[in-house]
């Protein structure tokens, strides 16, 4: 999801709900705890100079529920300092001033954990419990990003920062909400289709759909749980594949299969290697041997945002 909606929901929840002295502070308290844990990207550069630190990274290691805190706790205590929110005030001239105390850090964790779950029902996935686990979590309802979404997210952001009656920003915010969860609705029940009107055969007995920027469009991936994908589009108002693709786990080229399990092997524990294989959710492996070593080349066949869909490394003979 966008930062604008990572903004507004925590917003919008606590400004609907009719809790005895919760005041703007407080919604600006969940909000800020809404946006705080996408600003990993400054973390970036760590993931970079260290590609065994892969986890620091975007949707990654701020996007767990003990790192969320943490996120959060440090994003209300810079955000709270007076040179801070008054520069950023005096920018946009409007008092953002929030307190550094625990009910502002509990709100901001309550912000922390709408981002989780936006996040969830996204493509890709977040790691949950890291750090006793780098497994993500994806309900994969929702693409990565959503246009209209970003877009009406947007507008209710501008209606919240107009002087306006405090009734139509209530009506701005319970709409998006309203949106949003009727959005999640029609992809919910577009994932279902498109997974119901698939009769797989030739061995395939596992598969799953992935959401494209279309809502009635996803990639369908069918397995046999072993060997063998096929991967293709499918559109749920047309009721049409296309673009099918078949791939194997595993192809081997020029050498013995054991040979080239030994490479994979050495191939799987480089960093630039685990970061693809945890960025990517199908990976399949070309093998092919040449006279300096094993060509290890990794692919993904669905897709993702988070880097290339292709890795190749040179594994040296032995």
């Amino acid at each position: 999801m966008d930062l604008f909606t990572h903004f507004i929901v925590p917003f919008a929840i606590l400004t609907l709900l009719k809790v005895k002295g919760f005041n703007v502070k407080d919604r600006l308290a969940g909000g800020f705890g809404g946006i705080s844990v996408d600003f990993d990207v400054i973390l970036f550069g760590v993931g970079f100079l260290a590609p065994e630190l892969f986890i620091f990274t975007h949707r990654g290691i701020t996007h767990s529920f003990v790192f969320g805190l943490v996120t959060a706790i440090i994003f209300i205590y810079i955000i709270s300092r007076p040179s801070v929110n008054g520069f950023i005030g005096h920018l946009i001239q409007r008092d953002i001033k929030v307190k550094f105390n625990k009910r502002s850090v509990l709100l901001a964790y309550f912000g922390v954990l709408t981002h989780l779950f936006l996040d969830f029902l996204t493509t890709g996935g977040i790691p949950l419990f890291y750090p006793f686990s780098l497994t993500r979590y994806t309900a994969n309802l929702y693409y990565y990003t959503d246009l209209i979404t970003t877009i009406v997210a947007l507008m209710v952001l501008i209606i919240i920062y107009l002087r306006l009656d405090p009734k139509y920003k209530k009506i701005a915010l319970l709409s998006f909400l309203i949106m949003l969860i009727s959005f999640g609705g029609i992809r919910g029940y577009a994932k279902m289709d498109a997974l119901s009107s698939q009769t797989m055969g030739d061995s395939y007995n596992q598969i799953t759909a992935y959401p494209t920027s279309d809502m009635f469009t996803w990639t369908v991936v069918e397995s046999d749980s072993a060997t063998n994908y096929r991967v293709f589009t499918y559109n749920t108002l047309q009721k049409e594949s296309s673009n099918l693709r078949e791939f194997k786990n595993l192809t081997v080229k020029n050498g013995s299969y054991e040979s080239a399990q030994e490479a994979i092997k050495y191939a799987n524990i480089i960093p630039d290697v685990e970061k693809f294989r945890w960025n990517s959710p199908y990976t399949v492996i070309n093998a092919t041997k040449t006279g300096t070593g094993w060509n290890v080349t990794y692919s993904d066949v669905v897709g993702t945002h988070y880097g290339p869909g292709e890795l190749s490394v040179l594994v040296p003979l032995k």
